[in-house]
């Protein structure tokens, strides 16, 4: 796997795009109507994306499809719960198949799992996921889910492997890995998305168990972050006081293909049009 620069806040590394490259942009957009009243559109019309997958969509499916607009194939799972998650696929290719959730009927309408499979070069199969792991909350049910969530997950992911040539899983996974993933780690141990319980099972996602890269963090190598969510709240932001809570987890020989890792980082804080910032790779088939 190629070298990358760790941090790349501006716009213009990532506006080169090799041919034959197929560039996988992954974004938690916090509200897809607020994202473009921010300015979302202008983004996406600067970064030639094939594959645009988003989380926490929270708008009906018909809203989604307006914002987005034509030349799109789009993929939406809603949650039930209006208002809240929400995953899409948006591709300019047609997809293969696609399926809408990830298996467990207890998260089927909770708009958190959806799996689009394509065609690329050799006649060879990329499944592509769109996925939004809950946040949790310590001691409370909404850990409980997010538990079995990721226990599913570990269910889920060599099905897949086994069915498919290639494997992408992007998104929000609402879990920093290492301490290299939060800034104030040592102040998050006991606080959801740095449990040691829950990095536990990121240890399983890409070691011999499953056997999943992290594609940005082998690409930026052993360095604080990049990372790609910050409070709104306070100089989080301008401090770059985040976490690395979003990933592209891709089966070795899929991986062994990326050769850029950006995260979109937004110029300054006021032109943000989410708390996370887009994560963007190049795969060159």
């Amino acid at each position: 796997m190629g070298k990358v620069d760790a941090v790349i806040p501006v716009a213009e590394e990532i506006l080169n795009k090799a041919d034959g490259a197929l560039r996988v942009a992954s974004v938690n957009v916090n509200g897809i109507r607020a994202a473009y009243k921010r300015g979302m559109a202008d983004w996406i019309a600067a970064r030639d994306i094939d594959v645009l997958a988003l989380q926490e969509v929270r708008a009906p499916d018909a809203i989604l499809r307006e914002l987005i607009g034509g030349g799109w194939n789009i993929l939406h799972a809603e949650a039930k719960d209006k208002g809240r998650a929400g995953v899409a696929i948006a591709s300019r290719a047609e997809p293969l198949a696609t399926r809408s959730h990830i298996g467990d009927e207890y998260f089927e309408t909770t708009g958190r799992w959806v799996e689009a499979d394509f065609a690329v070069a050799g006649g060879r199969k990329l499944t592509i996921v769109s996925a939004y792991v809950h946040s949790g909350e310590v001691d409370t049910p909404k850990q409980v889910d997010k538990y079995r969530f990721l226990d599913t997950m570990i269910e889920r992911l060599p099905a897949m492997v086994a069915d498919s040539d290639h494997t992408l899983v992007v998104g929000d996974l609402n879990v920093g890995h290492t301490t290299l993933d939060i800034k104030n780690w040592k102040g998050n141990v006991k606080r959801s998305g740095f449990l040691p319980e829950e990095r536990a099972y990121f240890d399983r996602f890409f070691g011999e168990e499953i056997g999943f890269k992290d594609v940005a963090r082998e690409l930026a190598g052993p360095v604080d972050g990049p990372f790609t969510w910050w409070s709104w709240r306070g100089q989080a932001f301008d401090n770059d006081s985040g976490w690395r809570i979003d990933y592209h987890m891709a089966t070795p020989d899929l991986a062994a293909l990326a050769t850029k890792s950006v995260v979109d980082r937004a110029s300054s804080y006021d032109v943000r049009f989410s708390d996370h910032a887009p994560l963007v790779v190049d795969y060159q088939f």
